[in-house]
């Protein structure tokens, strides 16, 4: 008898309970995180509309020493998974036994690349120890399965192997006879990899990436996910490894080996699944990209577009490389790669950073997930057919998902700063559904440069009530709320079929056998359209970004907050680095929150303020600009002859900070927050590493929360390299132009406070909610 919630694939989507099914996965490491993080770091994912994250299992910290393994402290998978489903998220476990992941050898220990085996291969000394390593691991997993009720629905077999489908064949049967039995089986299928039957081939897009050469501006194979295009592959995403390590050269955009070219795939008769869409990008010494958070929302968006039916970001949540017996265990050129990247710092400028900063770009995403959370199972029956766009930045660039009856317009002014596309003047579209076109809008609009927009077409609103089309993005509905976002510099228009009755503060006319309505105000949270059996909510691009549905007080809700939060076991967390955060709720009129006496706005929101003590922003003294005396000559090394990171600190610029103690205490977290410019940076404690940062325009955050006695006791010491220009090393060109040597324009403690707050239904005599903790 079938599992009641029984996941399968069909031809182009996945399907869950007998229904299309769009997952959204963000790639979380717990072997690279603080134990004591990943409830956080796991509540931003869920309250940023995942619904599953995605960790590798990296081998060389399991197993150190051959037959010694390890689970204990951030080690322990099972914990993770067990508190990943306590937040509500699913788990795609990527098994390895080759992880990548800009871990040292590839995550492989190095006891077995010193072996005499032929390793990802069918090498029986080699599946033996496979065999062990993945019986271990899934031994953690007992009990943890889809069909035990348990959050791990798929696993990943090896990554970004492309040559040998038997091996992947032969390593999916290793994990099932050790007992691990999943309705989802992926690799990746980039490169124009081999995929055999069996696996599901997944795919990435990154905005940019550190495997470029430094002389390279903008890699082609990046320029190409900003388009519409039904072509899943991306030739360039590790490009330089399988040339590296495997004598492999891509040309053209194909991959070239013995057996000739790898064409682009397009429909290799599998649903379109990403599970490496860019969440930012690391850097590595030779090149440092710097990716932007619209870049990642409108690259994410154009895969949606282009019919994608799952969403996985790599990566969601940035961490810190582990150090094990032959220390940092870094991707660099001493162990074969053509990069160095940082020995510490994996923070990869993701939605949310190494130390738990949540940036801009998890917002932004939010917005999009909301949206699939409401209405992917319709968007994921959607084929998508792709209108225009080229290369030609002048030509429209545009695509339809569409069932026939309904869909979405995609339309996009976006790319990267380096390379962006114009305004486009006079928009308006004819899309062929079947019973009839629809005109969008219906008059000609000019859409600014730098927006992406999915705009429904016969979206069903409520009984007898159809939205023919929009110029404004749905992102959730609740109850009988549905909540639209507006583009900032785009009339909101929305278009009613037949004769509608409407209301609030609108002007409404009839047109072609519909209502159009347009706004008499601006967007915004007290903007609501009154219709028949529905009400529709059309939010500013601002408010949009702040807009959460959490379960808050026995049910979900709405809710606006200025600050991270996320909702467990029915409180709401809030983070923040400022004293006081405000939190708006739809419905609040039935619920109080601690501590807080609720205010009540325009469109049924009720307001509260919630304090964080201790939260805000110590100013250290530091010296503005410290002179590196001996800094050490560039080198070249690695099978590709790249600009290799510097060892030598001897000849830095040595920068010490005192740091109060009240700087450190009573907060969550303190990070220091550096804002400088030079080559490469280490922070100390001691005598200890504790950051590093390759300079590329972002402020450099070292977490101190671990370190407060002694930083306190005995301050922190900076080793700071010199900005060179005539190296080479390739920067954005947005920061490109500062002068030579070091510049430290701040320091500063940057002070997080948490607060867990109780959210509890009243009554209509208002009985209130008992406590809020401050942690």
């Amino acid at each position: 008898m079938p599992h009641a919630d029984h996941i399968d694939v069909a031809l182009a989507w996945i399907g869950r309970a007998g229904r299309p099914w769009f997952p959204v996965t963000g790639e979380v490491h717990y072997a690279r995180l603080p134990r004591e993080r990943w409830s956080e770091v796991l509540g931003h994912a869920r309250a940023g509309g995942l619904t599953s994250v995605a960790t590798y299992v990296f081998w060389q910290a399991h197993e150190p020493t051959p037959g010694e393994l390890r689970w204990d402290g951030n080690l322990d998978l099972r914990a993770f998974v067990e508190l990943a489903g306590r937040h509500g998220l699913e788990v795609v476990v990527r098994l390895g036994p080759w992880a990548h992941g800009e871990a040292r050898y590839g995550g492989f220990p190095d006891w077995l690349v010193e072996s005499d085996l032929a390793l990802r291969t069918d090498d029986p000394g080699y599946l033996a120890l496979v065999r062990r390593f993945y019986g271990a691991t899934i031994d953690q997993l007992a009990g943890l399965t889809h069909a035990d009720g348990g959050p791990v629905v798929g696993a990943q077999i090896e990554n970004e192997l492309y040559d040998q489908p038997e091996h992947l064949a032969t390593l999916r049967k290793i994990a099932e006879e050790a007992g691990l039995h999943l309705p989802l089986w992926t690799a990746t299928g980039w490169g124009g990899a081999l995929v055999p039957e069996g696996l599901l081939p997944v795919y990435s897009a990154y905005a940019d990436g550190f495997w470029a050469e430094a002389d390279e501006e903008w890699p082609s194979w990046s320029q190409v996910h900003f388009r519409y295009s039904p072509v899943r592959d991306d030739l360039g995403t590790g490009a330089d490894v399988r040339e590296a390590l495997d004598g492999v050269v891509t040309d053209g955009g194909v991959t070239v080996d013995d057996g000739g070219a790898a064409g682009e795939v397009q429909d290799p008769g599998t649903p379109f699944i990403t599970c490496e869409l860019g969440g930012g990008m690391h850097v590595a010494y030779h090149r440092r990209p710097l990716v932007q958070p619209a870049d990642v929302a409108a690259l994410a968006l154009a895969k949606i577009g282009s019919g994608s039916v799952w969403q996985g970001y790599y990566v969601y949540a940035g961490g810190t490389q582990r150090v094990g017996a032959h220390g940092t265990e870094q991707e660099s050129q001493a162990t074969g790669y053509p990069n160095d990247v940082p020995t510490l710092s994996y923070d990869f400028g993701a939605p949310v950073g190494e130390h738990g900063q949540v940036r801009p770009h998890h917002h932004l995403l939010r917005r999009q997930h909301l949206w699939l959370a409401c209405d992917g199972e319709a968007l994921a029956a959607m084929p998508a057919t792709v209108g225009g766009g080229s290369d030609d930045p002048a030509e429209l660039r545009w695509a339809v998902r569409s069932d026939g009856r309904r869909g979405y317009l995609f339309v996009t002014t976006y790319q990267p700063a380096r390379a962006p596309l114009p305004a486009q003047p006079g928009v308006q579209l004819t899309v062929d559904l079947d019973d009839g076109p629809v005109i969008v809008p219906t008059a000609p609009v000019d859409l600014p440069a730098g927006v992406s927009v999915a705009w429904p077409l016969r979206y069903p609103l409520a009984d007898g009530v159809v939205l023919r089309s929009a110029t404004a993005q749905l992102v959730t509905r609740l109850d009988d709320v549905v909540v639209l976002a507006a583009t900032e510099g785009v009339p909101v228009e929305l278009v009613l079929d037949g004769e509608v009755a409407v209301g609030g503060p609108v002007t409404t006319r009839a047109a072609d056998g519909a209502t159009v309505v347009t706004l008499d105000v601006p967007p915004g949270p007290g903007t609501v359209v009154e219709l028949p059996g529905v009400r529709v909510m059309v939010l500013d691009d601002v408010t949009a970004d702040r807009l959460y549905r959490l379960e808050l007080a026995g049910r979900e809700r709405l809710a606006l907050a200025d600050a991270p939060v996320y909702a467990l076991d029915g409180e709401l967390v809030v983070h923040g680095d400022r004293p006081q955060a405000e939190v708006s709720l739809l419905p609040g009129t039935d619920v109080a929150v601690a501590g807080a006496r609720g205010a009540a706005r325009g469109g049924g929101w009720v307001t509260w303020e919630v304090h964080l003590p201790g939260a805000g922003t110590h100013e250290l003294e530091v010296d503005p600009r410290p002179v590196a005396p001996a800094p050490p000559e560039p080198t070249r090394g690695g099978p590709m002859d790249r600009l290799s990171a510097p060892t030598d600190f001897s000849g830095a610029a040595r920068v010490h900070l005192e740091v109060p103690a009240e700087a450190l205490a009573g907060v969550d977290r303190a990070l220091l927050r550096l804002d400088w410019t030079g080559d490469v940076g280490r922070a100390l404690v001691g005598d200890e590493v504790v950051g590093d940062h390759f300079w590329h325009g972002p402020d450099w955050d070292v977490d101190l929360t671990p370190w407060r006695e002694e930083v306190a006791r005995d301050g922190l010491t900076l080793e700071l390299l010199p900005w060179r220009r005539d190296t080479g090393v390739w920067v954005d060109l947005s920061v490109r132009d500062v002068p030579d040597g070091i510049a430290v324009r701040s320091a500063s403690v940057v002070r997080v406070a948490r607060a867990v707050v109780e959210v509890a239904a009243v009554s209509r005599a208002g009985r209130q909610a008992r406590s809020t903790r401050a942690t």
